[in-house]
C-alpha cells in the first residue's frame, strides 16, 4: 500500500503552516511501505489532524492523499471500509474506547470484523500478557486508566491485518517500562507482516529503529 501526499495542507492551520518550515505540509512524499517513519510535531502543527488526513476521517485539505496513486476522495465508502480492515490500522491519540464494553470486547471488535479472524484468541491472550493488561480484560472501558486503555488501543490495532499501522502518541501515558514493551511488540508485528508505521509524536525517542524521521 503506496501512500502519498501531494502539496498537502489543512485549511484550518493554513496561515500559521506556511509561515514555518516543515518537512510535510505542502511537500510532496512518498512513505515507502515496510518503512519505520517517525514524525517529530511540536504542540499546534498538525500532528493529530494529519492521522485523521492519512486515515480519510477528514478531508478539510488542499492537495491530496493518495493511497496506490489514487486520492483518497476517489475511493468508494466500501473500498476504504475494506482498506481499513485489511490495509491500514491505527491508534488514535484519544483512543476510542468503547466505554460500555469491555477491554476484551473493544479488542474483539477488530479481530473478527472481517469475518475470518486474523490471529488466534490465544494470540490476544499472549500479546495482552506481554502489555500488562491481561487483568482489565474483562473490565468495562469507563473503569481503565488512561494508560490501560492505551495499551487496550495498541493491542486493538494489531489484532487486524494491515501494511500501515498509524499512530499518534500511542505512548503519551506510559511508563518506561510499558512503552518499551509496546515498542517491542510493534516492531515484532511489522515485521512479522512486513509492514511499516507511520508515528508522530512530540519529542524525539530511541523505542524504534527508524527508517526516516521527518519535522512537522
Amino acid at each position: 500500500m503506496q501512500i502519498q501526499l501531494e502539496n498537502l495542507v489543512p485549511v484550518p492551520l493554513k496561515d500559521k503552516i506556511l509561515q514555518r518550515s516543515s518537512d510535510v505540509w505542502n511537500r510532496q512524499i512518498s512513505f515507502t511501505p515496510s518503512k519505520f517513519i517517525k514524525i517529530k510535531a511540536p504542540s499546534g502543527t498538525g500532528k493529530t489532524t494529519l492521522v485523521h488526513y492519512l486515515y480519510h476521517v477528514r478531508t478539510d485539505y488542499t492537495g491530496q492523499v493518495l493511497v496506490n496513486g489514487k486520492a483518497w476522495t476517489a475511493y468508494s465508502k466500501a473500498a476504504i471500509a475494506d482498506m481499513r480492515q485489511t490495509q491500514v490500522s491505527v491508534v488514535f491519540q484519544d483512543l476510542r474506547i468503547f466505554e460500555q464494553l469491555t477491554a476484551l470486547e473493544n479488542i474483539e471488535l477488530k479481530r473478527v470484523m472481517g469475518g475470518q479472524p486474523y490471529c488466534t484468541a490465544e494470540k490476544v491472550t499472549e500479546m495482552a500478557s506481554r502489555l500488562n493488561i491481561t487483568h482489565v480484560l474483562n473490565q468495562s472501558g469507563k473503569t481503565l486508566s488512561y494508560g490501560e486503555r492505551q495499551r487496550v488501543a495498541i493491542l486493538r490495532a494489531l489484532v487486524q491485518p494491515f501494511q500501515w499501522l498509524l499512530m499518534d502518541e500511542p505512548f503519551s501515558h506510559l511508563d518506561d517500562e510499558n512503552a518499551h514493551r509496546a515498542a517491542q511488540l510493534i516492531t515484532e508485528e511489522c515485521k512479522a507482516r512486513h509492514a511499516g508505521f507511520i508515528l508522530t509524536d512530540l519529542d524525539d525517542d530511541t523505542r524504534f529503529a527508524y527508517d526516516i524521521h521527518y519535522n512537522l
